[in-house]
């Protein structure tokens, strides 16, 4: 990092560098993310740099607030996000505060492969507290922060006056103070922590898997305390407080954990109808834009087109995103909301990157405003299928710990019938038209290229069905998986809900019999 940063900023010496960590520690290998942030700091310090060394462990999309804010080279956030509890990671943004893309991500891998032995007093973790260069953010870059996401706060005095109660789990990790404190800058009282997940536990012990995207299994404790404490709404962010996962009481007295896409289409609905409530005479609806992750959700698409603002799709992963929203900023453009379907959600530009502090708050105040028209947030959602268009997804995924498999998975899909021929069928279902993001290739197309940038490095290939189904099938980025998503996408007078939700189902199952064949494959079935 020192090596890249020194060659790409003549100024870094002033601009300094950002670090924060989250609550993980490996006890037997002494490797906490404390310790390791630690270390990075002293690396750089050594060689004169200035470091915005974080005293606590805060929230990840702290790091490219402080980033922006600070004016700083760049930054990195200690963390793994929601892997399992042995596993630790470490995410770079650059001095736009949106996480690294190509070039940079290959060239600091170039700088590392020249720098394999540590420099002299690299594992000098003491330094943080003895160097001059050494400057603690948390207070000021906490305070900021509340004080921007005021800005996406538009109902302040009825949240001081809702009736409704909130849940809030932070799974063993950092979010807990924090939305804590979102909550008040809104105007709030308190969401109720789930006592045994409130304080930061590196063994996540009382959930099989720290990540609230897996749903009700792993919400049980915060949905049981709700239920005791007569709250309506559950707020779970992960371990390092980038991803939100919400749930909500039915009328029939059963939970619904909302999606990711099905929180998107609730935040993007929400986020344009404040713009338009609070805009300036001068504001144009055409220089205002949402964004998506191209294996998310086709909602904002359907709401851009009926309501006039722009919708665009990146790459998967939030780095494409936030790289993308700087650049419309720079360009003068308003952007409200953009998410990946995997929770993620950026509401306002305060952060260029997911953000589940933010989220959180935004998502209480939605349902408070919508108690005071009787209306639940599933309600509103319904509403929001019925005037748009159902869009009815699924996503789910196969292990594989074997690299050559997951090759000859998708190798097969290029080389279908005959090759360099790709399938014109999936079982009964008719294609229409493929896109290959690893290749570059897009049937649709009249060039045959893909508009989306090839990404040779993780395998990705989009099917569009004569039914209206589209599908991707991907690799993971972070853990060996091979997944799935799947969506139908209706015009508002399609509104059979359950033939689109059967329709989907089938499309679904001959996907994986006639694609992914996981018998044949060896490929094991995501445990629910």
């Amino acid at each position: 990092m020192y090596k890249y940063l020194e060659r790409c900023f003549s100024d870094f010496r002033q601009r300094g560098f950002v670090v924060g960590y989250d609550t993980r520690g490996q006890v037997t290998s002494s490797c906490s993310s404390k310790r390791l942030a630690k270390l990075t700091a002293a690396v750089l310090l050594a060689k004169g740099v200035p470091v915005y060394l974080f005293s606590k462990y805060v929230p990840t999309p702290f790091v490219p607030y402080a980033v922006r804010q600070l004016k700083a080279a760049a930054g990195v956030m200690i963390t793994a996000s929601h892997n399992r509890k042995e596993d630790n990671g470490y995410k770079v943004y650059w001095e736009n505060g949106a996480q690294i893309t190509s070039p940079h991500d290959k060239e600091i891998l170039k700088c590392i492969e020249e720098c394999v032995e540590p420099w002299n007093g690299s594992w000098n973790e003491n330094l943080v507290d003895t160097s001059p260069l050494t400057q603690d953010p948390l207070e000021e870059i906490s305070k900021s922060y509340m004080e921007d996401l005021k800005t996406i706060c538009y109902h302040r005095e009825l949240n001081t006056k809702t009736n409704l109660k909130f849940i809030h789990t932070s799974f063993h990790g950092v979010g807990h103070d924090y939305v804590q404190l979102a909550f008040k800058a809104f105007g709030f009282k308190p969401p109720i922590p789930v006592p045994e997940q409130k304080d930061p536990d590196p063994d996540f012990s009382t959930v099989k898997c720290p990540n609230p995207e897996e749903g009700e299994s792993v919400l049980e404790l915060s949905l049981r305390l709700a239920e005791k404490e007569s709250a309506r709404v559950v707020v779970a962010t992960d371990p390092d407080a980038d991803r939100l996962a919400v749930a909500e009481l039915q009328e029939n007295g059963r939970w619904k954990v909302f999606t990711g896409n099905e929180l998107a289409a609730l935040f993007g609905w929400w986020m344009f109808r404040s713009w338009k409530a609070n805009r300036s005479k001068e504001a144009d609806v055409k220089n205002v834009y949402m964004l998506a992750t191209t294996v998310s959700s086709k909602i904002l698409k359907a709401i851009a087109l009926k309501d006039g603002f722009h919708f665009e799709e990146t790459l998967p992963g939030f780095k494409w995103i936030g790289s993308r929203v700087k650049d419309l900023l720079d360009n003068g453009k308003e952007v409200l909301f953009a998410f990946e379907e995997s929770i993620g959600f950026m509401c306002g530009t305060s952060v260029l990157d997911k953000d589940g502090v933010s989220a959180a708050v935004v998502i209480a105040e939605m349902a408070s405003y919508l108690e005071t028209k009787n209306l639940t947030l599933a309600q509103q959602l319904t509403e929001i299928y019925e005037m748009y268009g159902y869009h009815i997804s699924k996503t789910s995924y196969f292990l594989c710990y074997e690299p050559p498999t997951i090759k000859r998975v998708f190798e097969k899909l290029r080389n279908f019938d005959s090759p360099k021929s790709y399938p014109k069928s999936c079982g009964t279902y008719g294609i229409l038209h493929v896109r290959d993001v690893t290749t570059g290739y897009d049937s649709s197309q009249l060039n045959k290229k893909s508009v989306l940038p090839a990404s040779k490095n993780s395998q990705m290939i989009t099917f569009t069905f004569q039914n209206g189904c589209v599908a991707t099938l991907r690799t993971s980025g972070t853990e060996p998986k091979i997944k799935y998503y799947a969506e139908m996408c209706a015009r508002p007078e399609q509104s059979d809900k359950t033939f689109l939700e059967e329709q989907l189902q089938k499309v679904i199952e001959a996907l994986i019999e006639n694609f992914l064949e996981p018998s044949k494959n060896g490929l094991i079935w995501r445990s629910v």
